[in-house]
């Protein structure tokens, strides 16, 4: 038996035309709430297009959409209510953790340092991945404060916290729902068609996190929507439940079942 499984994007073409002159099927899986132009173009070569979000099948006319959400890796799930005995944060304070993507987001940094005296003041916490290209990293510090490159424990990271301060990431998001974390969402605007933008909607659309174009990201806005947040602890639940019903737990069983039926389908 053999079969094509793909993720999109330009290097997948190939590998669907060819799986399509020999009769094999493919599985398409698209993360993103704006499919790719790949992913629009070859939709109906492929046995099963799966999407990360239903917002995507709006832009995939034909061939066969399922809506199986996004995997998380197994080191994610490994995370999940492991304590954060590294960071030293008290129990039953706000937490706010910002994280900028694996690279960082140094725009993002920049205003949130400008941010993080009020929000300290208010009585949270930070603890802020910065990614190590960030040339101002040391301009601010605290002892609520922490900045760090890299965070490796970012499940339990994102279950302790009230709320996230992210890009819009399919991987991102879809983690921030199985947490049911509330966030605040400045989608990348040099992305590939601006699909971080789409992603951040549906978070937006769902009211489990807000969105701020980069170009309208600016410290005053920032620090007050935060403050209004961790100062309201039932619109958080409220946001929390509204993340987590966009979770789908089970989705790489679902990926994994809907590869096996098709490749038995050869039989």
């Amino acid at each position: 038996m053999a079969g094509v499984f793909t993720t999109g994007g330009y290097i997948s073409a190939p590998a669907i035309i060819a799986a399509r002159m020999l009769g094999l099927p493919v599985v398409l899986h698209e993360s993103n709430a704006l499919p790719g132009k790949v992913t629009r173009l070859f939709a109906p070569w492929c046995s099963e297009v799966l999407v990360g979000f239903p917002a995507a099948q709006e832009h995939l006319k034909k061939g066969k959409i399922t809506y199986a959400g996004t995997p998380v890796r197994q080191q994610f799930e490994d995370q999940l209510n492991a304590p954060l005995d590294d960071l030293n944060i008290p129990a039953g304070v706000p937490l706010i953790a910002i994280v900028g993507g694996s690279q960082g987001a140094v725009s993002v940094n920049q205003v949130v340092r400008q941010c993080a005296p009020a929000w300290i003041e208010a009585g949270a916490w930070v603890v802020h991945q910065t990614g190590d290209n960030d040339p101002d990293v040391d301009q601010y510090h605290h002892p609520h404060y922490k900045p760090l490159p890299f965070y490796n424990k970012i499940a339990a990271l994102f279950q302790r916290a009230d709320l996230v301060i992210s890009r819009a990431g399919a991987a991102t998001l879809t983690e921030l729902a199985l947490t049911q974390t509330p966030c605040i969402l400045v989608p990348y605007p040099y992305a590939a068609e601006d699909h971080q933008a789409f992603n951040a909607k549906v978070f937006a659309k769902a009211e489990a996190g807000e969105m701020i174009r980069q170009n309208e990201l600016n410290a005053n806005d920032l620090r007050d929507r935060v403050l209004n947040l961790i100062q309201d602890p039932q619109r958080l639940q409220q946001m929390a439940a509204r993340a987590g019903a966009i979770a789908v737990p089970d989705s790489a069983a679902q990926v994994a079942q809907i590869m096996r039926d098709k490749l038995r389908q050869m039989r």
